[in-house]
């Protein structure tokens, strides 16, 4: 082996769980926790290069990285193709200790089965491997993918209904406030746009009876003339309550994401939908929940369920995953977006490589980033004009801040348990004690 590829074997894997301070954001399910799990992974070659990765820090993702983490010791950043067979090998027994119909309630992406599970790990160690290989070699991630086709990434305005602080004085406090009529959400609004320049909004909905979102939407729409809005229930309606919102708001939805749950019943949503867009053009339907995987992507797209997929590396494998998917959405027409869950400026600068080399990307991609608080890097990624700006540093352009990470830590290692895996029902329980998941559909 040459001093060359010596130089880019892996020497050591770091994995760093850690607790994330997360706002009372409301959706379906309940409440976000005070704290998110999150998972930071670092490789390091023979050469002294660090890279770093982002993904899901729950308990079952976290004792599937380990084995992984293990196994990659001596092979070369560069093997990326051979991921996911190693992966499949080494994880294979915990993944499907997971149980094939265990629901995650934490992501809202429908089931969680093994390979799902086993790819959101697997994604966490490619971004490392590609900002190893990228800072080893002087090139930025999106070189390694192919290059840039565009030089900044639209990201769109996450807006929720929310309250105020946790309940019982839990988490930590901010200074946005309540959020739960149509004139909270707006002056939301107002804020993002204002502070970050986001010109397009998405709304989590699936909260308050449909009539009230309606209204919301409504209220966005004129303080917003014009601009791209989007409403994402999280599956919670029935089909003729999604028909009767998408009559509703069918003029001003630049699209309606996942109104509900299930790739049969998002297929007889569309078929209904005909004529109800902007102009009389047909309403698009976006998912992040039926269409998470290759596998499923055959019935969605035959039975032309969606026509918009939310994409997100970490439930698809990584960045590569992500191109491939989007190629497949171009060869049958359908629209492609991003997805967001609660993230770190790792997995942004990720979604912003990535996204900076699909030709085909015609929306602003989601992003939970603006309401972190914190982050493990030296410096926070920034929105200008609602755009973060495609830089040319080596790898993904960030730096771990090490004191942050070892303060995150800390708070995971404090932690009794209650919070390492996410769950918004147990959270939301301590605002209302019997609270249970809501039966699909809840309207």
């Amino acid at each position: 082996m040459s001093d060359r590829a010596n130089a880019l074997a892996l020497a050591e894997v770091r994995l760093t769980p850690v607790l994330v301070a997360d706002p009372p954001l409301l959706n379906t399910q309940g409440v976000h926790q005070p704290y998110t799990p999150r998972l930071i992974i670092e490789v390091v070659t023979e050469g002294g290069v660090t890279g770093l990765g982002e993904t899901y820090g729950d308990a079952g993702y976290l004792e599937l990285a380990k084995p992984l983490a293990a196994s990659l010791i001596g092979r070369p950043v560069t093997d990326l193709n051979g991921l996911p067979a190693l992966a499949a090998e080494v994880c294979g027994d915990v993944a499907a200790a997971a149980g094939p119909d265990a629901v995650d309630v934490g992501g809202l992406r429908g089931v969680r089965t093994a390979d799902k599970l086993r790819l959101s790990v697997l994604s966490g160690f490619e971004v490392a491997c590609l900002d190893a290989w990228g800072k080893a070699v002087g090139l930025p991630v999106h070189a390694l993918l192919g290059g840039k086709v565009r030089d900044a990434v639209e990201y769109s305005a996450y807006l929720f209904h929310r309250w105020a602080a946790h309940p019982g004085g839990r988490g930590e406090r901010d200074d946005w406030g309540a959020a739960l009529d149509p004139a909270g959400v707006v002056a939301q609004a107002r804020r993002f746009a204002d502070t970050y320049g986001f010109t397009s909004f998405k709304l989590k909905g699936g909260v308050f009876e449909p009539a009230r979102e309606v209204a919301t939407i409504r209220a966005l729409a004129e303080a917003f003339p014009g601009r791209p809005l989007r409403l994402d229930p999280n599956g919670a309606w029935s089909v003729p309550t999604a028909l009767a919102v998408a009559e509703e708001l069918g003029d001003v939805l630049e699209y309606l994401e996942d109104p509900v749950s299930g790739t049969a019943r998002m297929a007889e949503v569309a078929a209904a939908l005909g004529g109800t867009g902007p102009g009389g053009a047909r309403l698009p339907l976006a998912t992040n929940m039926c269409v998470t995987t290759f596998d499923e992507i055959a019935e969605a797209f035959t039975r032309d369920a969606v026509q918009i997929v939310l994409s997100d590396h970490h439930y698809w494998g990584g960045l590569r995953a992500t191109r491939e998917l989007a190629a497949v959405c171009a060869a049958f027409g359908v629209g492609v977006a991003m997805h967001s869950n609660t993230h770190l400026g790792i997995s942004l600068a990720a979604m912003t490589q990535v996204a900076a080399t699909l030709p085909g990307l015609r929306y602003a991609c989601d992003s939970h980033y603006p309401w972190q608080t914190e982050d493990v890097l030296t410096e926070r990624l920034t929105f200008h004009d609602g755009r973060v700006a495609v830089g040319d540093a080596p790898g993904l352009g960030v730096e771990l801040d090490r004191d942050r990470l070892a303060v995150l830590h800390r708070r995971w290692l404090a932690d009794d348990g209650t919070l390492r895996d996410r769950d918004d029902v147990a959270a939301m329980r301590h605002a209302d004690p019997g609270w249970t998941a809501p039966a699909v559909p809840r309207w």
